[in-house]
């Protein structure tokens, strides 16, 4: 740490020449002993001017040293606490040089704020190790690798609030005014992502320094797509989705399909019978390969720790092998995985049934496929259902350029970003690309607490609000900044293999060239409790305030765009911890209102609270409301309350996919892991008696686990959502 120039002065042995009277010993923080030394002083405070851009001449050096050991002497003690070491040593260098000293006291001070830092994290990993954590649903707490992984993210938070944010945005953080989603992560890697695993896979690719041939067969198909996506997925947080699956895998059904014929006409069968038997032997191979999917997806922890978000994309592919991998997929899910006599439905991949109405519909070419999308929903609440060829954003780039746009994860969507104009398209005949890019991180904004706070300050509601959209702006940009330094190599298949947009960079290059394309993220949440604490009425009674303040968002958010040039979006938050930290946040602060903060949990998004007795129809009418902007991530579900009729999905469905609508199905579903009898929400088996059950509830656009052998994966606030669920 010392310049050139101290490098050059003579060495003088200063421990030599300035000593204390007697054997004076320092007592170090964890209460050993330590002789004292002048010069680790000045060691100290060489580095503290360094920081400070300044050097100490030599009789600054002497001074230094004489008044620190006169100092000690003062005091008559032959062991000296470090705590009053520095201070004897901090009150010398205000003599000296005043900026040296401020800039030991901030190095202390750090050293301070680290120490409590770890504090933190050692409190929390003993909460981990023997309590658990119920944050994340897609995490098992019980294991030693996601402990590990748990503690780790604790550290990380630490690291990011110290480093990372200002002091204006982590009060609006602790006070609960915003929330910043994944600190845990935000300094590693991006975010969610529609990764381009067909680009990765044709020609072939290195992964771990070793060179993957292109399969030449649909079995070895998915094994490597499925080695792809547990590597990727790994290296970033939040929703990994695979687009349109069913047409990446058709390719190798056709190699698989040419390869069996071949050996089976080579065995003397007949052509029309080898062609028949080979068209068998390639849905067996599909049949293996979505279930051997399903047992790794749901069985391989990431090296987060973490069952990675998985989610594929299907529907939309005439081809017959296409067709015959979304059907497949479909039953495959339906059938479920376990003993014989105790299947059940399995969380990943989320399956996205791509609808479009001209082959979906009555009489459309692919209107079997649709049908297996409604027996599978039926049974086990996916597919969720996408639009394409409905009303609003999502079904208007399908209609214009023919590109869909699947969503990443559970709810978010990309914005627009144009070949040759980027953000805008450049003429009539530039179109948008959606695969291969990804979103850098959301925050969320506190909205019924913000409208409190302009109460009790008496300001005006959209100033306070400005203030905090203005803080997430200012996150979002030095969040671009930041990832935009690190290196191709933190995640070569996405970065220097193609799974990216524009992403065959070097290893050692940075990726600030890919984060032209990425959004970020204004999230939304509690919608129904702005009303409330707005007129005393939910979204199902008013909701025009509520209206209003996301049409401001929108247009505020579409001014930052253009004034940065950056793509942000405005995210309709899937609260699962947040649903209670952010009752606890407003208490802290406002107390308990009714409504607002009575109950244990906010509202989801922009979604009607789920203890309104309205139907399924109505829902879907009151939330359509808000469909259009919140065009950065959202989704539209409904409690079905029947018993796997298949008439009444099929009937809403359609009626969703006219709307436009993200949609999801939600039953409740409950399976007996002793007899395996299933019904829809039982706590005790009515055939075996056994509270030995798998219960699968809808977390917030995606399954979780509520119940796994008498216990449950979900915090204690979205256990109490689901207990009052009505409508939905």
């Amino acid at each position: 740490m010392e310049s050139q120039s101290e490098k050059d002065m003579p060495e003088v042995n200063y421990s030599e020449i300035y000593k204390p009277e007697g054997n004076v010993r320092v007592i170090k923080k964890d209460g050993t002993l330590e002789e004292f030394n002048v010069q680790k002083v000045l060691d100290a405070v060489g580095k503290s001017a360094y920081r400070a851009l300044t050097q100490f001449s030599e009789k600054e050096r002497e001074y230094i040293c004489s008044k620190v050991v006169e100092r000690i002497n003062e005091t008559g003690n032959d062991k000296i606490p470090i705590s009053m070491m520095h201070n004897i040593v901090e009150s010398v260098l205000e003599e000296v040089k005043p900026i040296v000293a401020k800039s030991y006291r901030d190095y202390r001070n750090y050293k301070q704020d680290f120490v409590r830092m770890m504090d933190e994290v050692y409190r929390r990993s003993q909460s981990i190790m023997y309590v658990g954590d119920k944050e994340n649903s897609n995490t098992d707490s019980a294991l030693v690798s996601t402990k590990r992984s748990l503690i780790f993210n604790q550290f990380n938070k630490e690291l990011y609030q110290k480093f990372f944010m200002t002091t204006e945005e982590l009060q609006a953080c602790r006070d609960g005014y915003i929330y910043i989603h994944d600190m845990s992560a935000r300094r590693d890697t991006m975010n969610c992502c529609l990764f381009d695993v067909e680009h990765v896979l044709k020609g072939g690719f290195e992964m771990g320094n070793i060179w993957y041939n292109e399969p030449k067969t649909l079995d070895v198909a998915f094994d490597v797509i499925g080695d792809i996506v547990l590597s990727a997925a790994s290296q970033q947080y939040g929703g990994f989705t695979v687009p349109s699956v069913e047409l990446i895998l058709e390719p190798y059904a056709e190699k698989s399909y040419e390869k069996y014929r071949k050996k089976y006409i080579g065995l003397g069968i007949d052509e029309k019978k080898a062609e028949e038997v080979a068209v068998s032997d390639v849905q067996r191979d599909f049949e293996q390969g979505f279930q051997g999917w399903e047992y790794k997806f749901n069985t391989v922890a990431s090296s987060r720790g973490d069952y990675p978000f998985i989610t594929v994309t299907a529907g939309t592919g005439t081809g017959r092998f296409a067709k015959m991998a979304t059907i497949t997929l479909l039953n495959v899910r339906k059938g479920g995985e376990g003993k014989k006599e105790c299947k059940k439905p399995v969380l990943f991949p989320k399956i996205v049934f791509l609808y479009d109405e001209n082959l979906h519909g009555p009489g459309g070419e692919l209107e079997d496929v649709f049908e297996a999308g409604i027996q599978c929903s039926a049974k086990t609440m996916y597919p969720d259902w996408l639009s394409l060829t409905g009303e609003g954003y999502i079904a208007s780039m399908y209609k214009k350029y023919g590109k869909i746009i699947s969503p990443m994860g559970c709810r978010a969507f990309l914005s627009p970003w144009y070949e040759r104009g980027g953000m805008h398209p450049a003429d009539d005949k530039d179109e948008p690309v959606f695969v291969g890019r990804f979103n850098v991180g959301a925050v969320s904004l506190h909205l019924p607490m913000i409208l409190a706070k302009s109460r009790q300050e008496s300001r005006d509601f959209y100033e306070v609000l400005d203030y905090y959209l203005n803080l997430i702006r200012q996150l979002h940009i030095r969040t671009y900044a930041y990832l935009g330094e690190m290196r191709a190599s933190t995640n070569p298949l996405a970065y220097c293999e193609g799974g990216f947009y524009g992403g065959h960079l070097k290893l050692n290059e940075k990726i600030k060239p890919l984060l032209k394309s990425a959004t970020a993220s204004f999230g939304i949440t509690a919608l129904n409790e702005l009303q409330e604490l707005y007129n005393g009425k939910s979204l199902a009674e008013d909701g025009q305030f509520a209206l209003e303040v996301l049409e401001y968002i929108n247009k505020k958010i579409n001014e930052f765009k253009e004034e940065d040039g950056n793509l942000y979006a405005i995210y309709g938050t899937p609260a699962e911890n947040l649903c209670g930290l952010q009752v606890k946040q407003f208490r802290r602060k406002y107390g308990i209102v009714e409504n607002v903060s009575d109950r244990e949990y906010v509202s989801n998004s922009f979604h009607c609270h789920v203890t309104e007795e309205i139907t399924p129809i109505e829902k879907q009418d009151k939330e359509y409301r808000f469909w259009e902007l919140s065009n950065g991530g959202k989704i539209q579900y409904v409690r079905y309350p029947i018993d796997y009729n298949t008439g009444a999905v099929r009937t809403l469905v359609h009626r969703a996919m006219d709307m436009g609508l993200y949609e999801g199905i939600n039953l409740s579903l409950a399976y007996c892991d002793d007899c395996g009898h299933q019904e829809l929400s039982m706590d005790v088996c009515p055939v075996c008696g056994s509270k030995n059950l798998t219960k699968i509830d809808r977390m917030n656009g995606y399954l979780s686990y509520s119940r796994v052998h008498g216990d449950t994966r979900l915090n204690e606030a979205k256990m109490a959502e689901i207990k009052d669920r009505v409508s939905m």
